[in-house]
């Protein structure tokens, strides 16, 4: 039991961030009560600010300020190229490379029966739409290389097989059983160009 209610809320917040445990929040809440007032103050804005103003791109479904995103809009980008990821943090992952110059398409999540996440559930009714126009010649199937990813990737790579477009899956330059948002970026980069022909 803390001396304030309002340390103890915080306190109970902090504990809900990932890998964030009592202690740690604990810890993170003296920090904010020892740094001057304006530095807590600027991180409150700042989670504020990424609230109100941070939202999804309506094409890719990555994060952006605007819709269409900065990476949908950019004309250097390769139309024709499209790189399907799980998640926001994916498409971190590989800009940070600087090896890719197509497109994204953030799925949300990926398929898990025992986590009850279906087709349905992810933006796979997109992707397809996405496809309708005719510019895109390649999809790279991006998804994590565990249990739920190759399970996702296998079910597109046979959806979109036959729509005549090239299906490429990355390379398994990325350990099994890791997160691509915290793969290395020469990991990331040899896993795009070793991509093959989803068989």
């Amino acid at each position: 039991m803390y001396s304030s209610r309002f340390l103890e809320l915080l306190v109970e917040e902090l504990t809900k961030l990932p890998s964030i445990g009592q202690k740690s929040a604990q810890r993170l809440a003296l920090h904010l009560l020892r740094v001057p007032k304006e530095d807590a103050l600027r991180l409150a804005d700042a989670i504020r600010d990424v609230r109100e103003r941070v939202g999804f791109c309506g094409t890719c479904g990555n994060f952006s300020e605007a819709d269409p995103c900065a990476l949908c809009t950019d004309p250097r980008r390769e139309g024709g190229l499209v790189c399907v990821v799980e998640q926001p943090g994916d498409v971190l992952a590989f800009e940070r490379t600087g090896a890719f110059r197509g497109r994204y398409h953030v799925l949300g999540g990926a398929l898990s029966p025992l986590e009850g996440t279906s087709p349905e559930q992810l933006r796979i009714r997109e992707l397809l739409e996405r496809l309708r126009s005719g510019e895109v010649r390649e999809v790279i199937l991006a998804t994590n290389p565990n249990v739920n990813g190759e399970a996702t990737a296998l079910y597109l790579s046979r959806l979109l097989t036959p729509l005549g477009v090239r299906v490429t899956r990355i390379a398994r330059g990325v350990p099994m059983g890791s997160d691509l948002e915290y793969s290395d970026l020469v990991t990331l980069s040899r896993a795009l160009e070793g991509r093959r022909e989803v068989e």
